[in-house]
This record gives structure tokens, sequence and C-alpha cells, in this order.
């Protein structure tokens, strides 16, 4: 089946079921939602506490150090963030000296990010997100078997009816997987960047 916005969805036989066997599926459903939720609040919340950083700011302190100098675009475009919400991250790292801002000598309508040493060693030392463990887990499954997931995904979404709110920042981890850190499984993330 393909939907009116050119989604193709699985069109899996349905049965009629019993009232409490819809109920049960339905809170199998919630109490996983609830899961996905909880473990990023959790996680972001101990990153926030062991490394006084948020999601956000390290998803976007990672993309700096990985390129070793940026723009403020591409950082924006890289992690899924919207120049403005950026503008509010970047200050926050570089009032607590994680990076550094200053125009590009030949188009000075560019602000160039750098790292400092201080923002590598936080980056060197820190868990990756949350997404990364699960991009790593997704890995292991069948090119099948993950655009199933995807698909019935973007259906509960659609479900939900939130199709039109922002999934927040996303970092391009591909590149950045290649680093090797002991733990990798804390993230979560505040569309805010606090």
């Amino acid at each position: 089946m393909v939907t009116k916005a050119g989604i193709r969805r699985p069109s899996y036989p349905t049965r009629a079921m019993s009232g409490s066997e819809a109920e049960r599926h339905d809170l199998r459903i919630l109490n996983a939602i609830r899961q996905i939720i909880r473990a990023a609040d959790i996680d972001s919340r101990k990153l926030a506490a062991e490394h006084d950083i948020t999601a956000p700011q390290l998803m976007c302190l990672m993309a700096v150090v990985e390129k070793g100098t940026t723009t403020a675009t591409d950082i924006a475009t890289r992690i899924h963030l919207s120049e403005s919400t950026l503008v509010g991250v970047l200050e926050r790292l570089e009032g607590k000296g994680l990076i550094r801002r200053g125009r590009d000598a030949e188009d000075r309508r560019l602000v160039m990010v750098t790292p400092t040493d201080r923002g590598r060693a936080l980056v060197s030392k820190t868990p990756f997100p949350l997404q990364f463990s699960l991009n790593k887990a997704l890995k292991q499954l069948s090119a099948k078997e993950r655009e199933a997931i995807a698909e019935w995904m973007e259906r509960l979404v659609d479900l939900m009816g939130v199709r039109n709110v922002s999934a927040g920042p996303m970092l391009e981890i591909v590149t950045l997987g290649k680093r090797q850190h002991p733990r990798h499984s804390r993230a979560g993330h505040r569309s805010d960047g606090k």
C-alpha cells in the first residue's frame, strides 16, 4: 500500500481481535514507547550529571571535533538542528570553553567553529549518544527487517498524529562510529539544547 505522501506501507492481513486481546496489544505498544522515552530521558540526565553537557550540545561538539574546524551551517545540517537553535547551543559550548567561534578570514559571512583542547578531551571521554547504540544494533538486522521496522514506526507516528513534530537533533554517526569508546549507550535529547 502507498500513502498519499508516497510512503509505502506494509499491508498485512488483519483478523478480528477480542476486546481484551486488543487492549493487551495496545498496552504493549504504549509500554514500549514509554520505555524508549524513559531510557532517552535517563541517559540524557546521566549525561548532564556526569559530564555537564546535554545531548544536543554533545552531538554538536562531536560534529565539530570530527571536522576540526567547520561552519555553523554545516553543523546545523549534519545534526538536523535549525540554525537559530544551534546559535544557543554554540553559545553554551563556547561559554563552557569547549569551542571557539570566529568569522572566516576570506568570507566574513561565515561563522567558523573550532573545538578547544577541552572540547576534544570531553568528546574522547564521553559516551556515544543513544542513537549510536541503536544504529549499531539495527545493522545486525537484515535490510528487510530494518525496512519493516522503519515503515511500522512511521505508521505509528502517523497514527499518533505527530508527523509534524520535530525529531530534534540527529548526528550523522557513520564516520563518528570509528571512534572506539568503552561506554556508548547514553543520551537523549532536548530540542532546546539546554
